[in-house]
């Protein structure tokens, strides 16, 4: 279990710090470094030899060290002494009000960024219009007694990637700062990018621990992909490759005994829709009209539980922790709403823990089989996708073999299964390793580079 120690600033002139004799036994070090910023102190026991860290004023103003009363980690490297982590939340879509400086997103880095005395890290939101490139600051957005207050600090140890959606994710001016900092800087970077649909799949087909977990999916290229898996399955998805929050969903069924098709979907006003067709080539007209089909993939239909004859399937959390652990944070029930192709909130669905539906046998049982799911599924992305993963939100489903199916991963998981009440102190648990993992990536980053750089 790691220790972080409280700071105390001292209003005296002198270019010493004040530590706990534990870390000073028999180390020699000369450097004190926040973030980027690095200088050279005298360092002496705390005469008390009680476990504060004690800086002067100008200490605090060479490192730029922000006094928010935040207890911080520790980090021995050779002589140098690091204070943090320095957590860089990158995102974009400020706005010019004090009180709403990220806009509707404000609350949830409010909850994101009250973790921090907690966890012992000193967390901040910035875009690309904050960085002082030449100075090697950023004008930092820090969360501090319930309000938001500006800091200018050094580059961070370690940055954790909120870019909103796709479109920022592909914005040329933050591309280009999230490589330069990465790679002119070496700043680590978590949860880099949105997950593909069709790239995961392609990827963990690959990996023996993770295909047994896949339904079956294609590219879409043509209707005999459609016709050999509604042959097979009964009912197929057609899901858009980029998609989220089940936006462009639909089920197709095909009745084997009329020979007609049933098409569900949800319409532009965000209405449930259940039409019927005597063919693929009529359907698709109608209900596809102006959209690129190409953009699109075929999934396996699965016969997944039901609760009230509405499907379910379950929303399952997993962080990695200040080890650098996967463990599972949240596991939820969604129930489709009536006629609904998906189980969102937004098409009718509900959430529901497992206890709320399934008997106490059945709920340990399920809950045993989908955390196991997405421990090997969170292991398997990790093996096969490129950079640093800290969270995953899964969607999984079970059918009424009692086999996990993986519907969905995402890099960037949605927090709305939160809000049922029983779920708040997981949301709790999520946030807090989010925040705890960026202590375990600076250590590595500071003690072991090329283990994390290689």
């Amino acid at each position: 279990m790691r220790k972080h120690y409280r700071i105390e600033i001292v209003p005296n002139n002198q270019n010493i710090v004040f530590c706990p004799p534990s870390i000073m036994k028999g180390k020699k070090i000369n450097r004190m470094a926040f973030g980027s910023k690095s200088i050279e102190v005298h360092f002496f026991p705390h005469p008390d030899k009680n476990d504060r860290i004690v800086l002067s004023k100008p200490i605090q103003e060479a490192l730029s060290f922000p006094d928010l009363a935040v207890p911080m980690h520790v980090f021995l490297d050779k002589q140098t002494f690091h204070i943090g982590p320095l957590i860089g939340i990158f995102t974009s879509g400020f706005t010019p009000f004090p009180e709403q400086p990220i806009g509707d997103r404000t609350q949830l880095f409010e909850k994101l960024l009250s973790v921090k005395n907690s966890v012992g890290a000193m967390p901040f939101v910035f875009g690309e219009q904050h960085i002082d490139w030449e100075q090697g600051m950023i004008n930092g957005y820090f969360y501090h007694k319930d309000t938001w207050q500006n800091f200018e600090v050094p580059f961070p140890n370690v940055i954790y990637d909120r870019l909103p959606n796709r479109k920022s994710e592909r914005n040329p001016k933050l591309i280009k700062v999230k490589e330069r900092l990465q790679k002119d800087y070496l700043i680590p970077w978590y949860n880099p990018g949105f997950f593909n649909k069709l790239d995961v799949y392609e990827r963990l087909q690959q990996d023996p621990f993770a295909a047994n977990f896949l339904p079956e999916s294609f590219p879409f290229t043509s209707f005999s992909i459609i016709e050999t898996m509604l042959s097979k399955y009964g009912h197929v998805f057609i899901k858009p490759k980029n998609g989220s929050l089940g936006l462009g969903v639909h089920q197709i069924i095909y009745d084997k005994h009329t020979g007609d098709y049933f098409c569900r979907y949800q319409d532009k006003v965000f209405a449930n829709r259940l039409r019927k067709f005597s063919s693929l080539e009529k359907l698709f007209p109608n209900v596809f009209a102006n959209q690129r089909l190409d953009k699109n993939l075929v999934q396996q239909g699965i016969h997944l539980l039901r609760h009230e004859k509405r499907p379910i399937d379950f929303r399952v959390h997993t962080n990695k922790d200040d080890e650098g652990k996967w463990q599972v944070t949240a596991i939820a029930a969604k129930i489709a709403g009536q006629g609904s192709v998906t189980t969102h909130k937004r098409s009718g669905g509900d959430i529901k823990t497992i206890g709320e539906i399934f008997s106490e046998e059945e709920s340990a049982l399920y809950t045993e089989k989908l955390s196991n799911a997405a421990l090997l599924l969170s292991e398997a992305l990790e093996r096969n996708i490129e950079g640093i993963i800290g969270e995953i939100g899964f969607d999984l489903g079970i059918d009424r073999n009692r086999d996990v199916w993986l519907f969905e991963a995402n890099s960037k998981p949605g927090r709305s299964i939160f809000n049922h009440p029983d779920l708040e102190e997981f949301d709790l648990l999520t946030r807090k390793l989010t925040i705890a993992f960026a202590v375990f990536i600076t250590e590595q980053s500071i003690l072991h580079p090329e283990e994390l750089f290689q």
